[in-house]
Formats: C-alpha cells, structure tokens, sequence
C-alpha cells in the first residue's frame, strides 16, 4: 500500500509541474496576480453572522451546507442549486458574474476553472490558503487549482474513470468484463447478438468531457506551451486512435448515442437497453440515485476498472469539482472557511455521502475511509468501490493540462458532436473543428500560440 501511494504521488506531482509550467505564463498575464474583492474575517461582526451565497449542483450539496450552517453560528450559507456546469450553470455563473450579481462562492470543475481565471471571473485566494491546508490535498488536485504559482480554488474531489455494469444482463450473455478496449469491443458485438435491443455502453454527444478522459487515459495532451506561447493538439495519434475506436463503435450501432443522464438516458439503463456506464468516482452515486425507484436494481449493478488499451491500469480524470470564490466577493475568508471545511473536514464528506446520492472521491486522501464507510454500497452488492476507485486514482496518466479557453473547446466539440448523433458528422470533424476555434480564441484574448 505505501508503494502504491509513493507512485500515485509520484505521477501525480510529475502532472503538477507540467500544469505548472504551462500556465504560468499565460494567465497572470491575461487576468493579472491581483485578489480581485477584499476578505472579511469569518467572525461575527457587531454579534451579526458572515452571510455567504453559494451556487452548486454537485450530489449532496444541500446535506453539507446544512451541516455547516448548524455547526457554525459565525458564518450563514444560503445555497442556490443550479444546473451542473454544462447543462447550463456555467452559462448561468458567467451571466452573474458580468452582471455583478455572483454568488460569493460557486463550484467549478476543474476543466473549466483556467477559463474563469483567464476571464477574471474568481478571487486570488492564496493568501487565505496555508500550507498546511494545501498538504491535505492530492498534489495533483492542489496544481489544477493553483495556475500561474497562484490558488483560484480548492478541490473537493478527484475524478479517476470508471465502469459501471450489469452484472445479470453480462452474464445472460456470457461476457466477461472487458480489460481491454479490444475486449470491450467484443464484448458490445456478443451482448448486441444475445440481446439485440441492449448496448454495452454510450456515446454521450453531449458531453465532450467523457472523451477527453478518454484520450487523457491514452495519453493525449491536448494543451501545452512552448516558452510563453499555447500550443493546442486536438488532433494528435494518440487522440485520433480513441476518436476511430468511438466512431467505428457509433457507426456499427454498438454504443447508444443518448444526451448524458437525460430521461432518455435512464429510461435505457431501467429497461436493461443499456448495460453499462463508462463514468467517473462520483458516477457511482449519480447511478445510483437515478436508478433508485428502478424494481430490483439494486444488487445488478457492479463497477470495475476502465478498459485500457493494453490492458495495463489507466485512468484519465473525468471532471473533478472545486470550490472558487467570485471576483467581487467581499467575504473571501469566511468563504475559504467554508470551502475547507466541505472539502477536508469528515464531517463535510460524511454530510455528502450520507446524502445517498454522492460516491465522491475526496482530494483529501485522508478522508477516503470516511467516504468509503459513509458510502451505502447494497446497490452494488457491497462492494467496496471506494477500493476500485484508490486503485484507479493510482492509473491516471500523468501530464494532462487543461487549456484557457475550455468553454470555447467545449462548445465547439458539443455542437460538432451533435452532427455524430444525426449521422451527418465524425468525431474527426468536431475535433478538427474545435482546434481550429480554439487558436482562433487563444489568438482573440491576445495569447501567444506555438506555430
């Protein structure tokens, strides 16, 4: 187990510098080192409560802010759930924070957190964050959350891949769980045989952040930089061998192409339409929660390691979620006082996963064996997920940088993906696609790009 630990910190720290380098460069000089609003204290003023809003959708929110408010008579959280970040929180969040009405603290994945720093849309909180508060976080968690040698957030979890399925619709088909990609192909051809209205898995056109983990576990960068230019690689071999292994599953009807946790969605995993769920730690709970009014599902569902291609453990990370404090924010440490207790405190944990809904993966290692207890496995049998997903965090390749300009990236890929649904477009194109609007909006905010 310590071995294990030493080569997940190794990786992980080998991912901190490469993030390091690659921003540090560039997003102070686009939105500037300065704190943005000024801080309060998280003491009661003339015997009065800090009041905060927050705006989150992560599972189990609304159990840990009631938590916080009944054991912290200093500080009041008045929580606003709102869509989760891609079906239109971001959208939501950005509106705010340009209209000058954003809430004091939000939750922002890690994909996107460089896009609001870049944009000047979160406080410089470095000086609020101690080292004794950063050591309780993976270092690869802590470098996603400190660009440009400053901190813009605080993790809350680790996101390592994972996949869910149905344990009696496999072995009705005499599949194995696939450990290669290879196998998994042959798995979706035998299961579509024997149960010609179920499909192993699905393509989510919607959701460009599955693939990305997806071409991170193989290896892919997308972004880097070359001295102090961007360089943008949406198109690289490594990149290019994940879209033609989806494409050839989407084009010979092995995959479902559904819109990610949609009804549709659901409807397919209830009825035994589809067998499987290529997720991510926190994807247990989502499962879960969506299928728990299902008649005898619980006790069907199991998760294993991801698919690799050479059947060696890999694993990308597939969103993460951090804790920022908004620009114009005039509480920032009572802010931080509240992001550090939902994200490494037990209590915090505990309050989220007791809540049901939520099998986060704590970037506080020390609290995994908190979550682990606190997390009701019956739906899988009892097993002991929280296990798989250590193991899986130990995978996660090393060297992942996420771009500036993510929202953009994003909404190209989305869009071009929607083409793949209707048949009219590759995955090839939208990548294509979303290279080319990615220089463009680099060059637009006046980023230097590698040529």
């Amino acid at each position: 187990m310590r071995s294990s630990a030493f080569s997940r910190r190794r990786a992980l720290r080998a991912t901190a510098a490469a993030t390091a380098v690659a921003l540090s460069v560039t997003l102070l000089a686009a939105c500037g080192s300065s704190g943005g609003g000024s801080t309060s204290t998280a003491s009661a003023e003339d015997g009065k409560p800090v009041d905060l809003t927050f705006w989150g959708w992560a599972k189990g929110t609304k159990e840990v802010v009631e938590a916080f408010n009944a054991s912290h008579p200093n500080i009041r959280i008045t929580f606003e759930e709102i869509p989760a970040g891609n079906a239109g929180g971001y959208a939501k969040l950005s509106n705010a924070v340009k209209a000058g009405n954003a809430p004091d603290v939000f939750n922002v994945e890690y994909p996107q957190l460089p896009d609001f720093v870049s944009q000047g849309a979160v406080q410089d909180i470095t000086k609020l964050v101690g080292q004794d508060l950063k050591a309780k976080y993976l270092p690869q968690a802590t470098e996603l959350t400190s660009l440009g040698g400053r901190t813009w957030a605080l993790p809350l979890d680790a996101a390592p891949q994972a996949f869910y399925y149905r344990k009696d619709l496999f072995e009705k088909a005499g599949i194995t769980v696939p450990k290669t990609w290879d196998e998994f192909r042959t798995a979706a051809q035998k299961l579509k045989a024997a149960q010609p209205d179920t499909r192993i898995a699905t393509f989510f056109p919607d959701d460009p952040t599955t693939f990305e983990a997806m071409a991170w576990q193989n290896g892919a960068r997308w972004f880097s930089t070359s001295g102090e230019a961007w360089k943008a690689d949406l198109t690289g071999p490594e990149t290019k061998k994940v879209s033609a292994y989806w494409q050839q599953l989407v084009d010979e009807d092995l995959v479902r192409v559904q819109p990610s946790f949609s009804q549709q969605w659901t409807a397919s995993l209830q009825k035994g339409e589809t067998a499987g769920y290529l997720g991510a730690s926190w994807g247990g709970g989502v499962l879960k929660s969506n299928l728990a009014t299902t008649p005898d599902a619980a006790g069907k569902w199991a998760v294993a390691a991801m698919p690799s291609w050479d059947g060696t453990p890999a694993s990308g990370m597939l969103g993460g979620t951090t804790f920022a404090v908004s620009k114009d924010s005039k509480k920032g440490k009572a802010a931080v006082e509240f992001a550090a207790w939902a994200t490494t405190t037990p209590e915090g944990i505990k309050a989220r996963i007791a809540s049901g809904t939520s099998s986060t993966y704590p970037a506080a290692t020390e609290l995994v064996p908190t979550a682990a207890k606190a997390f009701n496995s019956d739906f899988y049998g009892g097993q002991d997920l929280y296990g798989l997903y250590t193991h899986a965090a130990d995978s996660i390749k090393s060297g992942w940088t996420w771009g500036p300009v993510m929202g953009l990236t994003n909404g190209t890929v989305k869009d071009a993906f929607g083409k793949v649904a209707g048949k009219t477009g590759t995955i090839d194109d939208a990548l294509a696609a979303a290279q080319q609007a990615t220089l463009a909006e680099l060059k637009n905010r006046g980023l230097k790009v590698a040529q």
